[in-house]
């Protein structure tokens, strides 16, 4: 009888912590802003860079950038990046996520929510064009692993929060077992844009009076 040669280990990558923020109302106003947003998202994807990278892909001036970097700063969503150059100041994103839980109060936090929310469609709406825009000229195994589905089903409130719950905690699992954003990784890796949008379909649910009754 021959002895079976023994299979190589598969290399299990243990998962790790994902930092995220959770702004105050006040940190959220200063970040519902679309050029911070993409800022921030750019620093978080690509790693650290200074406020005169940053405006050349931005297409701003550094005066401008160097503004909304203070400003991310200022509420803790970025950091200065340790970096040998003494002539530039660097900047890193502080957090991998950010976190915005859906607003149960009424008046100006729910504004803020809307505000905030309205950028990030903006910002999403932007980068979902481009990535239409270049998936004739993606490699086919890129194809077959894009999507622009949508998926309709009645449920309840609760079984609606449920679902999308499960699906965030799935995406998370993912990420907790890939490498972080910024870093350095094989051709085959890249950042993969996953956009969750869940609602209510429009137009079946009573608006709100001019009171904020129901």
């Amino acid at each position: 009888m021959k002895t079976p040669h023994p299979q190589p280990a598969q290399s299990v990558t243990a998962p790790r912590t994902i930092s995220r923020v959770v702004p105050d109302p006040t940190a959220l106003k200063a970040l519902a802003h679309p050029v911070r947003l993409r800022m921030l998202g750019m620093l978080r994807v690509d790693g650290p860079a200074t406020a005169t990278q940053l405006a050349v892909r931005l297409g701003l001036n550094s005066g401008a950038t160097s503004y909304h970097l203070r400003q991310l700063a200022q509420y803790g969503f970025i950091e200065e990046a340790p970096h040998p150059s003494r002539r530039d100041r660097w900047w890193r994103a502080s957090h991998e996520l950010t976190s915005v839980p859906a607003s149960e109060a009424e008046g100006e936090a729910l504004d803020l929510d809307l505000a905030f929310n309205q950028a990030a469609l903006s910002l999403q709406v932007g980068q979902m064009q481009q990535a239409l825009e270049e998936y004739t000229e993606l490699p086919a195994e890129w194809r077959k692993a894009s999507t622009a589905s949508d998926i309709i089903i009645s449920m309840t409130a609760e079984q609606a929060e449920a679902l999308t719950r499960r699906l965030t905690d799935i995406i998370l699992e993912a990420m907790q077992v890939a490498p972080p954003l910024g870093d350095l990784t094989p051709p085959d890796i890249i950042p993969f844009s996953i956009m969750l949008h869940a609602f209510p379909y429009p137009g079946r649910l009573p608006h709100r009076d001019g009171d904020g009754g129901s």
